[in-house]
């Protein structure tokens, strides 16, 4: 078994370590040497991070393709009903004419 203990730092201090890695001009491994974390957890954060980002990202790539569709679907729908809505029109003015 491993005698090694997990260590939990508050989500507001992974925050800002991710921020202060990614904006910063120095590497990721002397970022966490600078926090007093080990490079692995530093990285592994940074990764989940793009993960769950680049996750995101294509979640509203697929909300978008699916509202694209709905629109194209609602005009052509609506290009149909303003066709009825003319004909309709067209019969009610023939069958006026004729009644009187």
């Amino acid at each position: 078994m491993s005698n090694l203990k997990k260590t939990y730092y508050p989500v507001e201090f992974r925050d800002s370590s991710i921020k202060l890695a990614l904006e910063s001009d120095q590497s990721i491994a002397k970022t966490a040497k600078d926090l007093g974390i080990k490079e692995g957890t530093l990285y592994t954060w940074v990764s989940n991070y793009n993960n769950s980002k680049s996750k995101q990202s294509n979640n509203m790539i697929n909300n978008s393709e699916c509202h694209f569709e709905e629109v194209k679907k609602l005009r052509k729908e609506l290009a149909m009903v303003k066709q009825e809505r003319d004909l309709l029109k067209k019969a009610a003015a023939y069958f006026a004419k004729e009644s009187h």
